[in-house]
């Protein structure tokens, strides 16, 4: 991995950005993005996470964040790992799911090629953290982070995306706890 995306400061604010193996469209059903915006809040409450920006797109998320109690790249595998096994639980006894098996196999293959996982694999190994160093490169990033749903075509407002804080800068109480000042 490049020197340039790694967590270098423990205490600093970074943007990372992590995807789903093989780029798969996960977060089409709502319990799937309910159980990202449980983790998040999670981390909030009893991890010491601070989330300044955020949005779940189909088959990847972006953060603004920092860690306060733990390295910020132990506080972010935690919750790659703990979340990876509840989205594969509900995809697995999801009657709704109509692409299970084809996901199910994609998480064993990506699994399979990674000697460091015991089974399956959701997310990719890299989240490309990049210190956030000073305050306009801080709104140049959370600006990214809430434009991903309108460049995307999914919205045409970043405030309509219901699984961003864009919402929250706006005036609208979000789903995660942000920290807009």
């Amino acid at each position: 991995m490049s020197r340039n995306y790694k967590f270098h400061n423990s205490e600093g604010l970074y943007f990372v950005s992590f995807a789903t193996v093989f780029w798969i469209d996960v977060f089409v059903r709502l319990e799937y993005f309910d159980c990202l915006v449980k983790n998040l809040n999670y981390c909030v409450a009893n991890k010491g996470m601070e989330i300044y920006a955020y949005c779940i797109m189909p088959s990847h998320i972006h953060l603004v964040y920092r860690s306060t109690i733990q390295k910020p790249e132990d506080l972010l595998r935690d919750f790659k790992s703990q979340t990876s096994k509840q989205l594969i639980k509900l995809i697995n006894e999801s009657n709704q799911e109509s692409r299970k098996e084809w996901m199910l196999n994609a998480f064993k293959k990506a699994g399979f090629k990674n000697s460091n996982n015991p089974g399956n694999q959701f997310w990719q190994q890299h989240n490309k953290p990049i210190e956030l160093w000073s305050n306009a490169v801080i709104q140049q990033k959370i600006d990214y982070v809430h434009d991903n749903p309108v460049v995307a075509g999914l919205v045409e407002s970043d405030y309509e995306y219901l699984h961003s804080s864009a919402r929250d800068y706006s005036g609208t109480k979000g789903l995660v706890e942000v920290i807009t000042t």
